[in-house]
Order: C-alpha cells, then structure tokens, then sequence
C-alpha cells in the first residue's frame, strides 16, 4: 500500500510565508519563554548540586517528601517519582553549596527516617560542584558551536565545491570566539556574535546552502530548548547529546533534498528555482515522511517504555524529529529561494 503516490506536486514554496510565520511565531514564544525563565533550567549536571534516589519501605507522596527536606532548609529542592522495573523510587536534586556535598545525603535520609517514621534506603548519589557545573557548561555549549560550524563548512565543500573559503571563515570565527573569551564575555554572547558573523559571511561568500542549513538548524535547535523551558524541563548532559543528534537528524533530512535540487538544477535547467525546489521538495517527500514516522516510533516508545531516567532525552528527540522533519522541508530550502531574490541571482 502506498501512502504517497508517485507524482505528488504539493506547493510547498507557494505556502512558504506561511511556514515563515509559524517559525517565528514558535522562535519568538520560545525566546520569551528563556528570557522569563532566566535561561534553560539547568540541572545538576551544569548548576552544580546533588541527586540522589530513595528507596521507600511504606511510599510517602512526593508533598510528604518535599515537606520533610523543608524543615532542614531544603524547600526549593526538586522531588520526583521515578519507577524502576515496577519500583517506585524518589529523586531528590538540590544545590549543595560547597563544604556541605560529603554529607547531605546522608542528612536527607535521617531526616526522611524520622519525619516519615519509614524505613529508607540511599541508592544512587551524583554530585557535581559549582565551578565543575560551569565548566561543563560552557564544554556543551561549545560542542554544539562547533557542530553547526564545521556542518556548514561541509555544506558548501559538498554542494558549492567551496571548501577553503568556508574552513577560512570558520578558522577566523573561532578566533574571534578566543578573542572574545580573554575579555570574559560568557560563552553564549561568544556563541550569538560568531553565528551572526557566520551567517553574514554566507552571504558574502554566496554560500547559499550553508546558509539555508545553519538557519534550518539554529532554527531545530532553539525552538527544541524554548519547548524544555516551556515546559519546565531540566537541562543536562544527556539533553545535549540529544540536541547533537538532533542536529544530525534534521541535517540528514536537507541534505537529501539539496541533493535532488542540485540534481534537479542539471536536469531543468531552464526552469525557474522555485519550480525546482518544489519539485525536488516533493520528489523526496516521500522518503523523509516515512523516514520520521519510522523514527518517531522508536522514540515515543522510547518516551512511554524507557523509564524515568531516559524520558526527557526521548521527549528532546521527539521535539527535535518533529521540528527537523519540519525545518528540512519548510525552512532550509525555501531559504535558498528567499536568497536568490535578495540577491538577485540565481542558486
């Protein structure tokens, strides 16, 4: 049975301004969103702290918890209750300032012993100092930067045949990211500054599918991290491995429909662009609707099965297959249109 029929000619570039609407209107909600929230909430892996897991002989409810920890100045820690193999566990998280780490585990269990008058066992403990927390921080900020820097220096060595202009171009952003860090400016300032830069060196180097990417991925990424603020979620080391793979996969989807554009560009190479972009849009829609079903399948059963431990880097990647699948379709190719009538030449 076939889904999509061979032939399909949906007009995908004529409903472009409104899939440019909608992004802004999910980029804006998200940035809003981070600036009410102070930025992404981050978890113990980059805030520094404690996490730790109880184990309960009678289970208490998450307020009974929260409620003990209060009376040992504790109110703002985090309680949430976790099932391991049919278990029903508590993890706790809480800033630990510094000299207090090696025993506050151990007074969290006295004191939910003897306000709870039920037996308590400590399993798992993660501590993370503050200064260890940042350093983890600006690491995982900086992986992600140089991710979608060298992708974009690949982009144009793959479809333009251009690949000095752009290394040179990257070589010279990362020093001005080096340059930046000796005035102690803060890694996301450092971060913001080079993608402009980026982008605007795109456009003068006519790097038009560089150009198309770096924004179809700036946009994944945003809105991914604008949807975790919305919705409460922590920050941690494995939400970052998540966004790279995000990253990955919604690059996967543009480059398979930059490749039938190049193809499309030999084969009608009288007909205007956006009549080659559409078409190729439509050629590979097939492969990239089927393709983000089969992978969705995966990760929500990974969201609904996986456990506790697993769930926000699953629901990371539901988010980021949903707004890649979308982005590498709606975003980063219309971008190459968008740029040719800019700047009044063909892609």
């Amino acid at each position: 049975m076939e889904w999509i029929k061979p032939g399909i000619n949906i007009d995908i570039i004529g409903k472009r301004f409104f899939a440019y609407a909608f992004s802004g209107i999910l980029i804006a909600v998200s940035l809003v969103s981070l600036v009410m929230h102070g930025g992404p909430k981050m978890g113990v892996d980059f805030a520094g702290g404690a996490e730790m897991i109880f184990k309960f002989e009678t289970l208490p409810t998450a307020q009974e918890v929260r409620s003990a920890l209060a009376t040992i100045g504790l109110d703002k820690a985090t309680v949430q209750e976790t099932h391991v193999e049919g278990q029903t566990e508590f993890l706790i998280r809480t800033d630990v300032a510094d000299g207090k780490g090696s025993d506050i585990a151990e007074q969290i269990e006295a004191v939910l012993e003897q306000t709870l008058g039920t037996g308590v066992e400590l399993g798992k403990v993660d501590m993370v100092g503050p200064q260890v927390g940042k350093d983890l921080k600006e690491q995982a900020l900086m992986a992600m930067f140089y991710a979608l820097l060298f992708i974009t220096v690949y982009i144009s060595g793959r479809f333009e045949l251009k690949w000095i202009p752009p290394l040179v171009m990257a070589l010279a952003i990362i020093g001005v990211a080096y340059f930046m860090d000796k005035f102690d400016l803060g890694i996301p300032a450092q971060i913001a500054v080079a993608l402009v830069i980026a982008v605007a060196g795109f456009w003068v180097l006519k790097l038009q599918y560089a150009m198309g990417a770096i924004v179809a991925l700036i946009h994944d990424v945003i809105i991914t991290v604008g949807v975790f603020s919305l919705v409460g979620k922590e920050f941690n080391l494995p939400i970052i491995a998540a966004l790279l793979t995000i990253v990955g996969y919604s690059l996967n989807d543009t480059i398979i429909v930059f490749d039938r554009i190049r193809e499309n560009k030999t084969r009608h190479s009288r007909r205007a662009l956006d009549f080659i972009i559409n078409r190729s849009i439509n050629e590979t829609f097939s492969r990239t609707l089927l393709t983000s079903l089969t992978t969705l399948v995966v990760v929500v059963c990974l969201y609904l099965f996986g456990g506790s431990i697993i769930a926000d880097f699953a629901f990371a990647l539901l988010i980021g297959v949903l707004i890649g699948t979308y982005s590498s379709i709606f975003v980063a190719s219309p971008i190459l249109l968008a740029w040719q009538k800019a700047s009044g030449e063909a892609a």
